[in-house]
Parts: structure tokens; C-alpha cells; sequence
């Protein structure tokens, strides 16, 4: 149910971005080495003998492999219906006995009292059991050494130059790129944005954000929304029962543009940070404050309703996200700006950049994961059966689609990235919908001087000009489980869209326009 917090537990452990690099010890000894350097590295700098650290610090990376082991494929998790389980905590001491979860969640969470009967939602519960199993043959000496070696490597960035030199150097290894030295401005203001973000954002907003721009996103949204259901009664394969469901939903997203309004009424901001302590001359303490703070705001929170007014992003962020347990979709002021959107620019490119951005988070709401929640956000089985078969045939197609593509010799994993990439593809289809709409309803568009491009391809020139392409080859290697890799992301989602032909008038010249944008942002062409 969507109607309370309730808590969480799933599977977590690994430093390294993927198992992937634990379990094939051969192909990543390269990286395996450079973690167990930067480990010794760190204990040595915190006041270890080289030889002993070195010793203690193989068992806990021996420890990481063996939780690799069992930990679950992210692709093997994408159905979120067979994943959940929701148990009491006694529920969860039987399945995993090796911790003491009362004692546990209770110290997480004081001072809010727990009991035996407190409902908990577990996500990994062969994760667990043999977590529980591995946690009863090791030495208690080495899950110490785990345990406190969490604790320092998650507290690594708040420490000084010493410590990020060291991890400097194995995010090299990592992605094959020497990592220049982050100018202090900018540490500082990353560091004051995960502390007091919305402060922060009431800054930001105050001194840049047309109000404007408000207004503008949410008549897109409502747009792309209405291209959205029309292409929903395009579906021959989904039954009337379903789609009306969908509908539903579609018109049951709720939206989030810009900011929240308390952080331009300097008492309801204040309210927020009521019990974070910020000292001028202790940065790692401040950082330690901010992380029981935080704490604290998660206990208050639980087995209250969700608010739905909550963000999850500060209004400065250059993101977006749409959220299924509460079926709503957000867009900070961050991404209300060039070259995503910018009120003075033809509604060809506003529609191809900040369009699709919308078009993407709302399909997100019927990709494989997000179709699995109601319009309410309750996880509950809502699609048809037959329907249910022909929408996992067609992403069996995508899924097959994307496993095609290689970057530097390495396939995308299809079936991790299918959310991702339904959502690409439906957000641009959506974006380019409404666009065509608009056209009907207000005429052409004053095409732009001297570019010689219609503005049918300039929606496409727009699209291009949002997506981030640039990677180096070791780059590569790491996100493809996550979101895939951008250029086969956007070039995937092109080469669905039969539009594109249509606007570029089937000639080869003109359609290249599109791919040499995505070549220069790339660097392979000057």
C-alpha cells in the first residue's frame, strides 16, 4: 500500500559500481588491485602498519567477493511484484537469525520504538539468508574490519587532500581517465547542496528562475500527456479494460514543476533544518551531523502518509524523475533552462529538449517496472492478461534491440536498460506528438535563419543537443548495466522513431544532420 512508510530492507554491501567486477577476477584484476591499494592506502592513513593492513584488508575484500556471489543480478530484479515480500521483524529474525533486527532497526531509528509485530517490506530474501549464513561462518574480526571500512570509505570525500588523492587514483583504473583536481568552489558547493539543498535552492531560485517558465512546463506537460492517451488508443494489442486503466493513470500523474513553496518562506525553511548543528571549523563533523540528521527526518517519517508535496530533488538540480509509489513526476528549475528549455527558443527545439525530458518521465509510469503500480502507486496487478502478454512481447523486441548494440567490444545489457529505454523511446514518440498538435492548433512555425533545417528537424536537432554523449573508452565499461550508454540510448530510440525519416524527407543528407550533431558531442568529429 501506498499509504504509509513502512521500512525497508534489501540487498547492499559492494563498493565496486558492479559485481560484475568481483566475480570475474581475471578480466578485473587490473581494478581488484587497485581497490585493495586504495584500502591499505586508507587504513594506512588512518594509522595502520602497511604489512597488517594490507593482510586485514584482503579478508574484507575476500568478504565483498563472497557477497558478490550472492548478491542478485539487478536484471534479475526488475519485477517488482516477485521481489516483494512484506513480513513483520520477527518474520525477517527467522529468515535471516544471524543479526539481531529489533535491536538493529531500533538503534537506526531511536528514538522511535519498534516491536516484534512492526511490518518491514524485504526486497532480497535469498540475499538475506545467505547473508545471514556467510555472517555466521566469518571471523567477527573480519565483519568488524567490513563494518568499519564502510564507515570510512562512505566518509572518504569529507577527509582531506591525502584521501582524495588516493581515491583519485583508483577512479583512474576505474574509468581510465585521470580525474583533475575538483576546484575547492565547487566542493564546497556540492558539499552545502547535500547538506542544505533547499536553502541552497531558495538562492537559486530567487536570483534565477523565470516564474514564467512555471506556467509554460505545465501546459507542455498537459500536452504531451494528451499525445500520450491518443497514442494509447493506437495500441491494438491492449484490451479496452486495460487502456481505460492507463488512462486513468495518465490523468492520475501528478506533477511537481519548478519548487517547493516553502523555501521562499524563510520560517517553514528554517522548520527544515530545525536539529542539524553546523560548526564553522569541523567540516567532517558537520558531515556526520548531516548523516544522523538525516536519520532522524527518515525515523520521523515512518508509518506516517507519504506526502506527496515532498521532493526528492532540490530545485537547483539538472534532473527530473518520476516516482510510482506516489505516481507523480517532478522537474526542478535546474532542468527549466538551456538547452533543455528556454522561452525565447522556437517551441520545435522547447518541445525536442525539455519535451522529450517529460515525455520520458511519464512513459516511465508504464514501463516494466512503473506499470506494476496502480494510479493510486499500490503495487497491485492492474493490466489484462492478454494484455500483459502482447506489452512483454513487444519489450522482449526492445530488450533484443539494445542487447545488439557494443561499446568498445562490450553488448548492453537489454534487458537492465528496458525501463530506461521504453521510456526513451515513448518520451521522444510523446514529445514529437504534442509538438505536431501544437502545430495544428497554432500554425508553423517562422523557420530559423540560415540554419536551412525545417522545424520538424529542428524537434530532432533539439533531442540531440540535450543528451550528454561524451564517454571514454573505460567509461564504457561500467554503466551498461545501469542505463545503458547515451548514444546507443538516443540512436536506439531514433531508429524506432520512423518520424524521423518522415521530418528529415527521407534524405540521407538531412538525416545525417541529426547523427553528426551526436558525432561532434561525441568528439569524433571536429
Amino acid at each position: 500500500s501506498s499509504n504509509s512508510n513502512i521500512i525497508q530492507v534489501d540487498q547492499s554491501g559492494l563498493f565496486l559500481p558492479s559485481r560484475d567486477y568481483y566475480l570475474n577476477r581475471t578480466a578485473n584484476e587490473k581494478v581488484l588491485t587497485a581497490y585493495l591499494d586504495y584500502m591499505v592506502e586508507l587504513g594506512v592513513l588512518l594509522g595502520g602498519q602497511p604489512t597488517s593492513t594490507r593482510e586485514q584488508m584482503q579478508q574484507v575484500l575476500e568478504l565483498e567477493i563472497q557477497l558478490a556471489n550472492i548478491t542478485v543480478p539487478q536484471d534479475q530484479r526488475r519485477d517488482e511484484e516477485k521481489i516483494y515480500h512484506k513480513m513483520s521483524i520477527s518474520e525477517l529474525q527467522a529468515l535471516a537469525p544471524a543479526v539481531d533486527w529489533l535491536e538493529f532497526l531500533s538503534f537506526l531509528l531511536s528514538p522511535l520504538e519498534l516491536g516484534d509485530s512492526e511490518p518491514v517490506v524485504v526486497y532480497g530474501t535469498e540475499y538475506l539468508q545467505q547473508v545471514s549464513e556467510l555472517i555466521n561462518r566469518t571471523e567477527p574480526s573480519i565483519l568488524n574490519n567490513y563494518l568499519i571500512w564502510n564507515l570510512v570509505q562512505k566518509t572518504t570525500s569529507s577527509l582531506d587532500q591525502r584521501f582524495e588523492t588516493a581515491q583519485e587514483k583508483l577512479l583512474e583504473t576505474l574509468y581510465g581517465t585521470k580525474k583533475s583536481c575538483t576546484p575547492r568552489w565547487q566542493t564546497c558547493i556540492s558539499n552545502t547542496d547535500d547538506a542544505l539543498g533547499f536553502a541552497l535552492g531558495s538562492l537559486f531560485v530567487k536570483a534565477t528562475f523565470d516564474r514564467q517558465s512555471k506556467e509554460i512546463a505545465e501546459g507542455m506537460i498537459n500536452e504531451i500527456r494528451s499525445a500520450f492517451e491518443e497514442t494509447l488508443g493506437d495500441l491494438v494489442w491492449m484490451d479496452e479494460k486495460t487502456r481505460l486503466a492507463a488512462k486513468e493513470k495518465a490523468d492520475a500523474i501528478y506533477d511537481m514543476i519548478g519548487f517547493p513553496d516553502f523555501i521562499l518562506e524563510p520560517k517553514e525553511l528554517d522548520d527544515v533544518y530545525d536539529g542539524y548543528e553546523v560548526s564553522e571549523d569541523s567540516f567532517f563533523q558537520n558531515m556526520l551531523n548531516l548523516y544522523n540528521f538525516s536519520a532522524k527526518v527518515m525515523a520521523d517519517q515512518l508509518r506516517k502518509p507519504p506526502s506527496r508535496d515532498q521532493w526528492s530533488m532540490t530545485p537547483q538540480t539538472v534532473n527530473a524523475y518520476y516516482l510510482p509509489t506516489k505516481n507523480e513526476i517532478v522537474f526542478p528549475a535546474g532542468i527549466l533552462q538551456a538547452p533543455f528549455y528556454a522561452h525565447n527558443h522556437p517551441k520545435a527545439l522547447n518541445f525536442g529538449g525539455i519535451g522529450v525530458v517529460m515525455g520520458h518521465e511519464l512513459t516511465h509510469a508504464f514501463d516494466d517496472q512503473g506499470r506494476e503500480y496502480d494510479k493510486e502507486g499500490n503495487l497491485r496487478p492492474w493490466w489484462q492478461n492478454e494484455s500483459l502478454t502482447a506489452f512483454q512481447n513487444h519489450t522482449a523486441c526492445m530488450e533484443e534491440q539494445y542487447s545488439q548494440y557494443q561499446v568498445n567490444g562490450e553488448r548492453l545489457n537489454g534487458l537492465q536498460t528496458l525501463g530506461e529505454n521504453i521510456a526513451d523511446n515513448g518520451g521522444l514518440k510523446a514529445a514529437y506528438n504534442a509538438y505536431k498538435a501544437w502545430l495544428r492548433k497554432h500554425g508553423e512555425e517562422q523557420p530559423l535563419p540560415a540554419v536551412g533545417l525545417t522545424n520538424h528537424q529542428l524537434f530532432f536537432v533539439g533531442f540531440a543537443q540535450v543528451w550528454p554523449l561524451g564517454r571514454t573508452p573505460s567509461k564504457g565499461r561500467m554503466p551498461l548495466e545501469e542505463v545503458g550508454v547515451m548514444q546507443e540510448r538516443c540512436w536506439g530510440s531514433v531508429l524506432r522513431e520512423s518520424v524521423v525519416s518522415r521530418a528529415h524527407e527521407g534524405r540521407l543528407e538531412d538525416r545525417g544532420i541529426f547523427y553528426r550533431i551526436l558525432l561532434e558531442r561525441e568528439g569524433l568529429l571536429a
